[in-house]
């Protein structure tokens, strides 16, 4: 090799190393207002192993954020706008790659649908390559629903749905109905999103003590899930049918379809590293 080629190829290589610390990933919460959310939303194993997937794993940041809010509400899409721009601005990201989670699939899809409603949406739109969309609650919940009629849910599932939140009102499915048609992209009928939205989807839950599967992200979870399981359809994740999950975009996959073991992800599950979800997460980015 010559001296001349050799500085040829070393110039390329240098070229090529901004590009790839240029990479970004954001992890977005649901529901719920969030102060810690690497540790009480996704959990450290969670996020450290998801993140190994990056060029520079050190190019993350895991959003707290006030989503008991409406999507459009600026404590809720402002604040993720204002979170994300400094995050890409203070590392120099050209490709950001969005991991949501339930609700959170609805504020992002917020952001992306109205470039017009704040001035700092377009530059982020611009910089997000796809969104993974965990158990996004594209089209409602009928649990919303009833816990707005103030039945059993209001006490059993109060540490899931935040009570009588805004957020909550929002994923009844009359309304996330009106808004889809509306004000969001991405459904069927509607414009597409302009970036890749797929979706994860969580299809059952398992919740037998004798199964040590049922113990992963907390048995007490397992156990209301398995509850409210009732009132949905038979393909759900005890907070969201299929259905919604699958609403928007594409689907990526159905768990049974990639997870170890063919293990279902209950709502709970599919924000953590149960059954090597996390290895195909970070496997994909």
């Amino acid at each position: 090799m010559t001296k001349k080629t050799a500085l040829i190829l070393l110039s390329s290589i240098l070229l090529t190393l901004p590009a790839l610390a240029a990479k970004g990933l954001a992890f977005i919460h649901g529901t719920g207002s969030q102060t810690d959310a690497y540790n009480d939303y996704w959990t450290g194993s969670f996020v450290n192993s998801v993140r190994a997937g990056l060029p520079d794993s050190s190019k993350y940041t895991v959003i707290n954020c006030d989503f008991d809010q409406y999507m459009w509400d600026s404590r809720a899409s402002g604040c993720l706008a204002s979170q994300l721009t400094t995050f890409i601005n203070n590392n120099g990201i050209t490709d950001l790659v969005l991991l949501t989670h339930s609700n959170g699939g609805n504020v992002v899809r917020w952001v992306m649908s109205n470039p017009t409603w704040d001035s700092r949406y377009p530059a982020i739109i611009n910089k997000v390559s796809k969104v993974i969309a965990l158990a996004p609650s594209s089209l409602g919940t009928p649990l919303a629903d009833a816990v707005q009629q103030g039945n059993v849910f209001e006490t059993t599932l109060g540490w899931i749905l935040g009570y009588d939140s805004n957020a909550v009102k929002q994923q009844q499915t009359s309304w996330m109905a009106y808004y889809n048609q509306n004000w969001l992209l991405g459904t069927s009928g509607r414009p597409a999103l302009p970036a890749t939205f797929k979706a994860v989807v969580g299809s059952d839950v398992d919740s037998a003590f004798w199964d040590g599967d049922s113990y992963c992200a907390g048995y007490v979870y397992q156990v209301a899930l398995e509850t409210t399981q009732n009132w949905l359809d038979s393909c759900s994740d005890g907070f969201l049918n299929c259905s919604s999950q699958s609403g928007a975009g594409s689907v990526w996959f159905y768990d049974t379809q990639r997870t170890n073991g063919r293990e279902p992800l209950s709502h709970q599950q599919s924000r953590r590293d149960c059954f090597n979800l996390d290895v195909i997460i970070r496997n994909d980015i």
